[in-house]
């Protein structure tokens, strides 16, 4: 019974009714100049080149979000679309849903209204009062026991309310819905914004945890030294990489706030200068050879260069330690090719896991390029081969 009743509990309900008894007011108006039939054929008649205007697809959408949904016309809701037409399809649909409910919302306020009468008349019938005919062409007389029959003609008057609401509800969604082009492109829009996410989580991986590795490697190597001016080196370099780990930190928080900045500001390979100066300071022997102009690498090629770098270096501060790294940057005839090489640990991540080795192999695949991490010849290895096009 509860479950019967709950749908009278929303408000939805009754703002489904009103946007059907919204679609026949203008319509009735036109009764007051003539009481026929025709009004309302000449009402569905003028419904139709109004559905060609674009504009009119915006309206019926936000009404139809607000009234038949319960969501504001600007959530992120796509069942119900509110930008305007941009196809014949679109036209088309658009007239069918301003005659569907016309229709419907005609026929339901007018069920409605003699369901209502009908209970009026069944009551005073029972007590014995003059009613006109209508729903008691069919019974004779008057009788007690035409108040019993008062609250069926109630109880199919909810059945109305609530079938009618979900009979709109439903035609809105199938008319006023997206169409094949524009559930395409809400979905692109979604992959994009499901990209930048994870570029957004590889940014803070790479930086933070870089930022971290070296404080940690350079606080045990300074409490191990127990030399007062190697401890500080050591504090300045955990200064300095924590300095540049929240510049990071609040670049990619200045992202999330606002959408539309740009990522100029995000360091490239011509700043990789400081990510050496950091692996040195943390005791890595570092060897770089540099060859072609870096400059030249385009914008994005070199951002996600500067952070598989910066990966690869934090690993090798990671499971390796102080240990000699040979790095190699070549920028060839439309390819970046980057090396870093150190001496094998007994501690080897392996090829597959790690979310830092696994978002080089990302940043690489988005560029069109590859890279190679695991064991050769005794080394352990971060090839990757990036095209500048």
């Amino acid at each position: 019974m509860v479950r019967l009743l709950r749908p009278f509990g929303r408000a939805v309900t009754y703002t489904r009714l009103l946007h059907l008894f919204i679609a026949i007011v203008w319509p009735s108006m036109l009764l007051f100049i003539q009481e026929a039939w025709w009004t309302w054929a000449l009402a569905a008649v003028l419904l139709a080149p109004a559905g060609l205007v674009p504009a009119m697809r915006t309206v019926e959408g936000m009404q139809a979000r607000l009234l038949l949904t319960g969501h504001r016309h600007d959530s992120a809701s796509t069942d119900i679309v509110v930008a305007p037409s941009v196809s014949w399809s679109d036209r088309g649909r658009l007239v069918v849903w301003l005659e569907a409910r016309l229709l419907l919302g005609c026929a339901t306020s007018m069920f409605i209204v003699q369901l209502l009468l009908a209970s009026v008349d069944l009551v005073s019938s029972a007590f014995g009062r003059e009613v006109e005919e209508g729903v008691l062409l069919f019974l004779d007389g008057h009788h007690w026991w035409h108040v019993l029959l008062a609250p069926l003609s109630l109880g199919v008057l909810a059945l109305t309310v609530v079938g009618s609401g979900l009979l709109i509800t439903a035609l809105a969604h199938r008319l006023l819905g997206p169409s094949p082009a524009e559930r395409l492109a809400a979905m692109e829009e979604r992959t994009e914004q499901l990209l930048e996410r994870t570029r957004i989580a590889r940014e803070l991986h790479d930086s933070i945890g870089h930022a971290l590795t070296v404080a940690v490697v350079q606080a045990g190597a300074a409490r191990a030294a127990g030399n007062p001016a190697f401890t500080d080196r050591a504090l300045d370099a955990i200064e300095e990489t924590g300095r540049a780990a929240l510049e990071d930190l609040e670049r990619v928080l200045g992202i999330l706030r606002e959408s539309e900045r740009p990522v100029s500001s995000r360091p490239t390979l011509t700043d990789a200068d400081r990510l050496l100066e950091s692996a040195r300071t943390s005791g890595a022997k570092v060897d770089v050879d540099m060859t072609g102009p870096l400059e030249t690498v385009p914008g994005p090629v070199s951002r996600e260069g500067y952070r598989i770098l910066q990966e690869s270096l934090t690993n090798v501060l990671r499971h390796a330690g102080s240990v000699p790294v040979r790095i190699r940057i070549e920028v060839t005839d439309g390819t970046l090719v980057m090396e870093v090489r150190n001496p094998l640990t007994t501690d080897i991540p392996g090829p597959g896991r790690g979310s830092g080795l696994r978002g080089i192999r990302e940043r690489a695949a988005l560029l069109g390029g590859r890279a190679r991490t695991g064991p050769d010849e005794g080394d352990w290895q971060v090839h990757v081969e990036l095209p500048l096009s």
